[in-house]
């Protein structure tokens, strides 16, 4: 019994240090690099998104608390093709994932306690733009938000604003309807840069 929760401890502590490890080769990566005999299929997702959801890594997102139903359409749309504004590291992990698997995936990091927000200083212009922009409209998180629609608070500030150029960009199309394209075709990037301070500065 010792042994086996000493090896169970071993394992977590691997994985919370492999979002630091994987960033040297995760450009690199393709199907059958991973050696997944033994892993929970939420671990494989831990390898940079960390087992509670929580990367310590801007180039990772937040999955912790994030809605079921969003994870798995994500996954499924990189599974598709359909989203690949991630220079093709998510292309190639997700391969390696069962898609029946893809449920208990979703809820292991829709299930974990929501990260806290990062230590920014709040933006009061990011909060007008937030506003201004009708981003509340559809990522007001108050409880009401549509389960195909992401949380943005306390998530890596560098993240969102690489997400709102990419849309900005034509980069990312795999919103629906392409609302998120429509809303960020005017926008600047000191825009968002203080939106994404803003955010990632707001608790959830």
């Amino acid at each position: 019994m010792q042994l086996a929760k000493a090896c169970r401890t071993k394992r977590l502590a691997l994985l919370s240090l492999m979002p630091f490890l994987m960033v040297f080769f995760v450009k690199s990566t393709h199907a059958g690099m991973i050696t997944s005999d033994g892993m929970a299929p939420y671990e494989i997702c831990a390898l940079c998104h960390s087992l509670d959801g929580i990367s310590p890594m801007a180039k990772f997102p937040k999955l912790a608390g994030q809605p079921a139903p969003y994870i798995k359409k994500q996954i499924k749309d990189f599974l598709s093709g359909k989203r690949t504004n991630d220079g093709g590291q998510m292309s190639a992990i997700v391969t390696e994932i069962d898609p029946d698997s893809i449920d208990e995936i979703s809820n292991w990091f829709s299930s974990q306690n929501a990260p806290e927000p990062d230590n920014f200083d709040q933006s009061f212009e990011g909060e007008q733009l937030f506003v201004s922009y009708k981003c509340n409209t559809c990522h007001g998180g108050v409880g009401n938000q549509s389960p195909f629609v992401p949380y943005l608070n306390a998530q890596h500030k560098d993240y969102l604003v690489k997400q709102m150029r990419d849309y900005r960009d034509g980069e990312r199309t795999n919103d629906i309807g392409k609302l998120m394209q429509k809303a960020m075709v005017s926008i600047n990037d000191k825009e968002i840069e203080e939106l994404a301070i803003y955010l990632a500065s707001l608790a959830r």
